[in-house]
């Protein structure tokens, strides 16, 4: 099996940071695209950032130039750095990745339990 656990997520008032940590452990052979989502009350689940085995990296343009998203290939975690944090952040934030596991060479997608962030104003 395959387990992608979030931590980092808290309380935090309007233009502080946060670092999200999302560590991917179980029998996994590799790991592809690595993806931030986040899903504030009443509206849908969006991709805030992702990060490709190559380290290309995409965002949203709501986060552009305040959030970073990075990894450590040998950890099997991937981060988000979130400066600079706004009101309307205030969400679930939600870890997931494509993973090939040992047993079954084939790619699943896998998510996280989410983690909470809440920018107060």
């Amino acid at each position: 099996q395959v387990q992608l656990v979030e931590s980092g997520g808290g309380l935090v008032q309007a233009g502080g940071s946060l670092r999200l940590s999302c560590a991917a452990s179980g029998s996994i052979r590799s790991i592809n695209t690595m993806r931030w989502y986040r899903q504030a009350p009443g509206k849908q689940r969006e991709l805030v950032a992702s990060i490709t085995g190559g380290s290309i990296t995409n965002y949203a343009d709501s986060v552009k130039g305040r959030f970073t998203i990075s990894r450590d290939n040998a950890k099997n975690t991937v981060y988000l750095q979130m400066n600079s944090l706004k009101p309307e952040d205030t969400a679930v934030y939600y870890c997931n990745a494509d993973v090939m596991r040992r047993s079954i060479p084939t790619w699943g997608n896998y998510w996280g339990q989410g983690t909470q962030v809440t920018v107060s104003s």
